[in-house]
């Protein structure tokens, strides 16, 4: 997303200006002529002001969650939408979340729809929450479009927490593992060189293998972390690159472990996001503009854009994503099902469903295999480098 300064005149003759985020320059004039406003000037900047950039993720995961909770709560109670905000604004005691509350509150005590003052605050409010909150004020839904955003914020949430979680304890296995090798090898096996030396017994080839490793770790072992660093540096700095980094998430889609789990989570992700929007009476093409952006692999990122072209064109989204499955068939073949039946936003929420607990499954699967599977290795590699040390001295031993 780019950054665009504006200046405009509102239905009034007032003049607006401030920030905004769009896709590109025409994105950004097609958001302020739906306002009704006059454009004067726009212009690309570097990244959001400095107030948007201090209050960045004020009210950021479980905050925002809670912020939508809350507020669809009020209107339920039949509260009026700037006095629900006054009262959040009491019950919030973070000084950047306050603030934040505070000119949202302003705003709409000026008139102004809340969609226009979420809007009005840069990056901190995503796009789908911002098209959401428009959707349901438009269809005077407001409070059940808040009570489906949260629901939505709060599975992603979860799904998120989830796979941070069930990743902790191997990551921490693997540099434990890596760390003891490199121990060993570096510092432990080299004592042993000038010992083997000295007492001039033969030494067997697997030991020979071990010294001259660990020697070699010993003397250039910074130099090969060095080296590492470089490389996952370069490989950072090539993945900038749009088409080399659509070509890298394509093929880690087809690693037969890896692949269809992540598929699973990225079929839920979109899913999930494309029929909570259509559910809340976003057009079909808007919501896919939006989904693109929720999309961390590229090249189902790629692909979305090409199903909003081939639904422009009056085809399905079904064939869309059909033509080059990136998705699951089960995924593809549900959201026909839904398109055949009228009913495409149900379909996709519940593939949401079906592919958060498929996700869920495939990760805990894959713990279960992964820990013990890098305690054998951790154990053997251990075993080996003890036997490479112990051979020397028991055939030492035997000749005595």
């Amino acid at each position: 997303m780019a950054h665009f300064k504006y200046r405009a005149l509102d239905s009034e003759g007032a003049t607006q200006q401030g920030s905004l985020e769009a896709a590109d320059q025409n994105g950004a004039v097609a958001l302020l002529q739906k306002r009704g406003w006059l454009l004067l000037d726009i212009s690309a900047t570097s990244g959001p002001g400095l107030r948007q950039a201090l209050n960045r993720g004020a009210l950021g995961g479980a905050a925002l969650v809670s912020f939508t909770q809350q507020l669809a709560t009020l209107l339920g109670a039949g509260q009026p939408l700037e006095r629900s905000l006054g009262i959040l604004l009491k019950q919030t005691h973070e000084p950047k979340a306050r603030a934040l509350v505070e000119r949202i509150r302003e705003q709409v005590k000026a008139g102004k729809p809340l969609s226009q003052a979420l809007e009005e605050e840069g990056g901190q409010f995503s796009t789908l929450y911002i098209s959401m909150v428009r959707a349901g004020e438009a269809g005077g839904a407001l409070e059940n479009t808040l009570r489906q955003l949260s629901d939505y914020l709060e599975r992603s949430q979860v799904l998120r927490g989830e796979v941070i979680n069930a990743l902790i304890y191997p990551i921490f296995l693997v540099v434990g593992v890596l760390g003891s090798l490199a121990l060993l090898l570096a510092y432990v096996v080299p004592q042993f060189v000038p010992i083997f030396r000295d007492l001039g017994v033969p030494i067997p080839l697997i030991t020979q293998v071990i010294l001259g490793l660990g020697e070699f770790l010993s003397a250039w072992g910074l130099m090969v972390l060095a080296g590492l660093i470089a490389l996952v540096w370069g490989t950072a700095l090539a993945l900038r690159d749009p088409q080399r980094r659509q070509r890298h998430d394509r093929r880690i889609l087809a690693i037969k472990v890896i692949g269809p789990l992540l598929q699973r989570i990225e079929a839920a992700r979109l899913a999930r996001t494309l029929g909570t929007l259509l559910s809340n009476g976003v057009a079909l093409l808007q919501a896919l503009l939006i989904v693109r952006q929720v999309c961390g692999n590229r090249a189902l990122r790629a692909q979305v854009l090409q199903a909003t072209d081939w639904v422009k064109g009056g085809g399905t989204l079904a064939s869309a994503f059909g033509e080059q499955p990136l998705l699951p068939d089960l995924a593809i073949q549900m959201i026909e099902v839904g398109e055949q039946a009228g009913e495409l936003d149900q379909m996709l929420l519940k593939v949401a469903d079906v592919f958060d607990v498929e996700a869920k499954r495939g990760i805990d699967r894959m713990l279960a295999a992964l820990v013990p599977t890098l305690t054998v290795v951790m154990a053997v590699m251990v075993a080996v480098i003890m036997l490479a040390i112990m051979l020397p001295l028991m055939s030492l031993t035997s000749n005595i």
